[in-house]
C-alpha cells in the first residue's frame, strides 16, 4: 500500500490493520475528518499512544473541544448531553475523576469479581443451554450480547424483572446508526429516567450491589450527587458490556479463523490448565480487540506528538488497535500466538483512565470461551467468513452477526 488508505470505509471497516500499518508507518499522527465531520489526530505508534493516554495535557472534558461539535452531539456518546449524563469517568478529569474513580473502584476489586465468578459461569451456562440443542446459533445475538448485559445488570442491582428492558435499550445502543432515527437518544433518556427511579427505590431499600454502595458512599459524606449516580451507573453499563460483546465475539472469531491456536487451547483446557487461558484473552485483546479507538481526548494547551504540533482544542483519538500492532513493541504483530508472554497490550487504556472493568472483563470472556469450547468442541463459522459485517461507529471494533454450526449433544 503505497498511496495514503482510504479511512472509515466499509473495506477498512473489515480489516482496518493494512491502513493502520500505513499510518504507523508514514504518518504517525494524522489528522483527519471523520465520518461525522469533526476533524481529530489519530495516533497510531505504540509509544506515542501510551504518551498520548497518560498526558495530563490532552483532556477528557469535552468543554476543551475547539469546536462547538460536541454540543451538536458529534462527539462523544450520542444522547448523554441531553439526557444529563455527562458527568462520568470517560468525560472528567483530576480532582473529580479521581474523586468518582475511587467510589466506584470498589465494585471491581479482585475479591468482588472472584466472588461474582460462579454467577458469571450460571450466566454463561444458561444462555448456552438457550440454542445448545439447535446445532447452530448467531454468537453475537445469543450468546455474546446478552452475557455482559445480565451480569452487569447483577453487579448494578437492577431487578431481574427489568433485566430485558435494559437488554432491549442496550441493543439500541449499539446499533450505530442500524436502527431507527433518534433511537440511541431515545434509549439513553429511557435509561436514564430508570436509573435515576432505581437510585431513588435503593436508597429507601438498598441491597448488596453496586447502585445501593454508591449510595451509601455518597450518604457516609463523599459526595456524589443523583446526576453523577446515574451517569456512573450508565457509564458502568455502556462502557461495561458493549466492551465484553466485542472481546467475546472478535475472539470467538478470531479462535475460528485460527484453527491451531484454537486446538491448542482446547488440549489445554481438556488437561485442566488455566495459563494459556488467561495469557490467551489478552492476545486475543491485543489482536483484534473490541476496542479499535480510545475514547476523545481535547488538547488543553499545544501539544508536539509524534513530530506533530497539536493546537489547543484539537481532539485527539489514539488508535489502540494500531498501537497493538506495531511491530517496535511486539514480535510478529499480526500473528496470533496465545501463549504471547510480552504483551503489555492497550486494548483496558492505559494511566488514569485505565479501564476499571478490566477484571470483570477478563471473567467474563475467560469463562465464555472456556465453556464455549468445551461444551461446543467442533465449533466452526457457518457460511462465507466474506459474509460477515462489522458495526458501524468509531470507537468500538464489532461483528453484527457471528453464525455458527455445531453438533448437538
Amino acid at each position: 500500500m503505497s498511496a495514503r488508505p482510504e479511512l472509515f470505509t466499509w473495506e477498512f471497516a473489515t480489516d482496518p490493520y493494512p491502513a493502520y500499518a500505513w499510518l504507523r508507518e508514514h504518518e504517525p499522527v494524522h489528522r483527519t475528518p471523520l465520518p461525522s465531520g469533526v476533524e481529530a489526530w489519530l495516533v497510531t505508534r505504540y509509544a506515542d499512544a501510551k504518551q498520548a493516554l497518560a498526558d495530563p495535557r490532552l483532556s477528557k472534558n469535552p468543554a476543551h473541544h475547539a469546536g462547538s461539535t460536541h454540543a451538536k452531539g458529534k462527539t462523544g456518546i450520542p444522547g448523554e448531553r441531553k439526557a444529563e449524563l455527562m458527568t462520568h469517568l470517560l468525560n472528567i478529569d483530576p480532582p473529580d475523576h479521581t474523586r468518582l474513580r475511587r467510589l466506584v473502584s470498589k465494585a471491581f476489586t479482585p475479591r468482588r469479581v472472584a466472588e461474582f465468578a460462579p454467577r458469571v459461569q450460571e450466566l454463561t451456562d444458561s444462555l448456552i443451554d438457550g440454542f445448545a440443542d439447535k446445532g447452530e446459533a448467531d454468537l453475537i445475538h445469543e450468546f455474546a450480547f446478552p452475557l455482559p448485559i445480565y451480569a452487569i445488570c447483577e453487579l448494578l442491582g437492577v431487578p431481574r424483572e427489568d433485566q430485558d428492558d435494559f437488554r432491549d435499550w442496550a441493543g439500541m445502543m449499539i446499533r450505530h446508526g442500524g436502527g431507527p432515527r433518534g433511537g440511541v437518544g431515545r434509549s439513553v433518556k429511557k435509561m436514564r429516567g430508570y436509573l435515576a427511579e432505581l437510585i431513588h427505590r435503593k436508597r429507601e431499600d438498598p441491597g448488596d450491589d453496586l447502585i445501593s454502595e454508591l449510595i451509601r458512599t455518597s450518604d457516609h459524606g463523599e459526595h456524589l450527587t443523583e446526576n453523577e449516580a446515574a451517569a456512573m451507573a450508565f457509564i458502568l453499563l455502556f462502557a461495561g458490556f458493549e466492551t465484553t460483546v466485542n472481546l467475546i465475539g472478535n475472539g470467538v472469531y478470531a479462535l475460528l479463523r485460527h484453527p491451531e491456536q484454537r486446538e491448542r487451547l482446547q488440549r489445554s483446557l481438556a488437561a485442566g490448565e488455566r495459563g494459556l487461558l488467561a495469557t490467551g484473552v489478552e492476545e486475543l485483546l491485543r489482536y483484534d480487540g473490541p476496542v479499535e479507538l480510545a475514547t476523545w481526548r481535547y488538547a488543553t494547551e499545544p501539544v508536539r506528538l509524534g513530530g506533530q504540533d497539536i493546537a489547543t482544542g484539537d481532539p485527539v483519538l489514539v488508535v489502540l488497535a494500531a498501537a497493538d500492532r506495531d511491530p517496535d513493541r511486539f514480535t510478529d504483530p499480526d500473528t496470533l500466538d496465545l501463549s504471547r508472554r510480552d504483551n503489555q497490550h492497550l486494548g483496558y487504556g492505559h494511566g488514569i483512565h485505565y479501564c476499571l472493568g478490566a477484571p470483570l472483563a477478563r471473567l467474563e470472556g475467560q469463562t465464555a470461551l472456556a465453556t464455549l469450547l468445551r461444551r461446543m468442541p467442533d465449533l466452526r463459522l457457518a457460511g462465507d467468513p466474506d459474509d460477515l459485517r462489522w458495526r458501524g461507529g468509531l470507537i468500538m471494533r464489532g461483528l453484527r452477526t457471528l453464525p455458527v454450526e455445531f453438533t448437538a449433544p
